[in-house]
């Protein structure tokens, strides 16, 4: 489903090629139906402006082309519109062929043809990642124009048309040219890529004068940007009146810049005797979409620290001391002067193959109301804690010993429905039983959590250890409807699944099995104590429990090195034989094999409440009654309520 992915469909079922073959069959220019060249393609509040033409690349150049040598940033410049946001990923796109050669498919193809001029029909395509799925969108190549010249995005090149075609494409797959004024970075960054965004701020996370949590950033960012994934920085407005503002280094507020390179550069001239103690500086590299105004502090366009840097150093980092709109400042100035850094991770795509490869799970669903507490799923946030379990709910499990998890929560985009507003959502993941396979219906120990947004996705990531966990996404007020998209990347190839029954249904074969189930029980082995020693060597043991109730097992993590071990182990247990005991087992963990230490049984009586029990472990068979040494702290809950626990 991610960048290479064949998952293309036809937007508003336009499909170029025959649309194409038509309008050079015929001899006339395609002209889109689905957007047309008038007021209700560039607005849907506002009037023009003034006069406005729509106007095909031929008409204001003698020689259009999509690509004049090559892509790069300076492609790309801001117009008449305030979608810096767009802008600045769309700059970003720009520097990496292979992201740029997916969203304008065969671009030689698609450009004009001196030797071939029937082939030019006025038609181009464009794709973006929605939602799931590449959506391949039809424009015709009519743009709108005032005195001949391009109203809004435009290239330094006046006879290059690529970045003004993919602006008109987004437009029309987001309604119209307006609803692109104002927006979110990390949407563009997603939909160019198909990869996931993550938004860090800042201020938030305390970067400010933390001198080793900007080398670390920075760190991250130079690996980033070298495994080429796309990123972008911003600077919070509080007031209407700070949007755009300049700052007295140059920089503007609520301004979209793309990162277009992060580097560490030693200072001093190059050569053997000046290889070793060499003084680092940390850079980082931004462009202002206006293709102007930028930063004018240490480390800025002709600024005398660049003499510290030798001549080749400087070559090779491409320093032109133009009003280009691209600059360098130093890292920590980074930090202090931007509030939000937005990073688009593609962690599935070939090219990147040196580096480590996500195993990826993508899910659709829904939050859909119902006033039957049972088939509503629709809960609210966890605020709203009588409704939070009815939303729908999604199963992790995590086999090996830990695992780096992703997890990305989006909605559908509502730019192109005015009637539509974009819901505040985050998810809430919890640890749930080891042997979970159904729903869960009361609140679990938090695992992690996202942030609450009005976004079209939100992010968070976190190592988990092995075991079971409910991934519970929400939009935060309670009743709201909306489809979702969950996505979780994995290190290791943890399991994800949606969760639809609240426990195991009866079926033909119950009375072979020996009835209908009658209980559920929670079994939660808190710990022990006293274990005897069993390493010969070591300072005590290694145990783990194993859960044994009519047939099932569950078995715990190991606890390393301790006679004492905290388990705080889960597991759940859906019962035909409620008179049958429960038995708890703890072993000692070894390299040849496994040695049993002791055991306790219990019945579990069906109170419904919690009961805590402290045993005694005994041996097993013939010498059951005597003590193997130690006690065991469980707790037991057992109700004929199958929705209860």
């Amino acid at each position: 489903m991610g960048l290479f992915g064949n998952n293309v469909v036809a937007f508003k079922g336009q499909n170029y090629d025959q649309l194409r073959k038509t309008a050079q069959s015929s001899g006339t220019l395609f002209e889109d139906p689905e957007f047309l060249a008038a007021d209700s393609s560039l607005f849907h509040k506002r009037t023009s402006p003034g006069r406005i033409e729509w106007k095909r690349p031929g008409e204001l150049c003698s020689n259009p082309h999509l690509v004049v040598d090559g892509t790069k940033s300076g492609d790309v410049t801001q117009g008449q519109l305030g979608n810096c946001w767009f802008v600045a990923a769309t700059a970003n796109l720009a520097q990496e062929k292979e992201l740029w050669e997916k969203v304008v498919p065969n671009a030689k193809d698609q450009d004009w043809d001196e030797e071939n001029k029937e082939k030019y029909a006025g038609i181009f395509h464009f794709r973006f990642w929605r939602f799931g799925k590449w959506q391949d969108v039809v424009i015709d190549d009519r743009l709108p124009c005032n005195n001949n010249k391009l109203i809004y995005t435009h290239s330094e090149e006046g006879n290059e048309f690529w970045s003004a075609l993919l602006e008109k494409a987004y437009a029309k797959i987001s309604g119209c040219y307006e609803n692109l004024d104002g927006g979110n970075t990390a949407d563009a960054l997603v939909d160019f890529t198909g990869g996931v965004a993550e938004q860090i701020n800042l201020q938030e996370e305390s970067f400010v004068g933390n001198l080793e949590k900007h080398k670390e950033l920075h760190a991250h960012m130079k690996k980033y940007s070298e495994r080429r994934f796309l990123m972008s920085a911003s600077i919070k407005v509080t007031s209407a009146e700070e949007m755009e503002a300049r700052t007295d280094v140059g920089l503007v507020k609520g301004h979209a810049y793309g990162v277009t390179a992060v580097k560490t550069v030693k200072l001093g001239e190059s050569g053997l005797l000046n290889l070793f103690n060499k003084e680092k500086v940390y850079l980082v590299r931004l462009r202002n979409p206006w293709g102007e105004k930028e930063w004018t502090g240490p480390w800025s366009d002709g600024s005398p620290e660049w003499q510290k840097v030798s001549e080749s150093q400087r070559k090779s980092l491409g320093i032109v001391n133009e009003d280009d709109g691209e600059f360098w400042m130093p890292f920590e100035e980074f930090c202090s002067h931007f509030t939000t850094l937005v990073i688009c991770r593609m962690p599935n795509q070939a090219f990147f193959s040196l580096h480590r490869t996500w195993h990826e799970t993508l899910l659709l669903s829904q939050w859909k109301f119902n006033s039957n507490a049972v088939q509503n799923r629709a809960g609210g946030c966890i605020n709203n804690k009588d409704t939070f379990l009815q939303n729908p709910q999604f199963l992790l499990s995590v086999d090996t010993e830990k695992d780096d998890i992703i997890v990305s929560l989006s909605q559908p985009d509502t730019r192109a429905d005015q009637n539509e507003q974009a819901k505040t959502i985050g998810f809430y993941v919890m640890e749930v039983e080891s042997n979970r396979k159904y729903r869960a219906h009361s609140i679990k120990q938090k695992a992690f959590m996202s942030t609450y947004i009005n976004s079209r996705s939100v992010f968070a990531k976190q190592t988990l250890l092995r075991g079971r966990y409910i991934i519970v996404p929400t939009i935060f007020e309670a009743k709201i409807e909306s489809p979702l998209m969950l996505r979780v990347f994995s290190d290791t190839g943890a399991g994800v699944k949606e969760l639809k029954e609240d426990y195991p249904s009866p079926g033909a074969m119950e009375c072979c099995r020996g009835g209908n189930i009658q209980v559920v029980s929670q079994v939660t082995v808190l710990g022990a104590t006293n274990l005897p020693k069993q390493d010969h060597f070591g300072g005590g043991a290694d145990p783990y429990v194993y859960i044994k109730c009519e047939g099932k097992t569950a078995k715990s993590r190991v606890q390393e090195n301790t006679l004492n071990p905290e388990f705080k182990y889960n597991a759940i247990f859906y019962r035909r034989k409620a008179q049958q005991p429960i038995v708890i087992e703890v072993w000692n963990h070894n390299v040849v094999k496994d040695t049993f230490m002791g055991q306790a049984i219990f019945m579990a009586q069906n109170k419904g409440q919690p009961e805590n029990n402290v045993a005694v472990l005994k041996k097993r068979g013939r010498d059951s009654e005597d003590a193997a040494g130690g006690n065991i702290s469980v707790v037991i809950t057992t109700t004929d309520d199958l929705r209860a626990l």
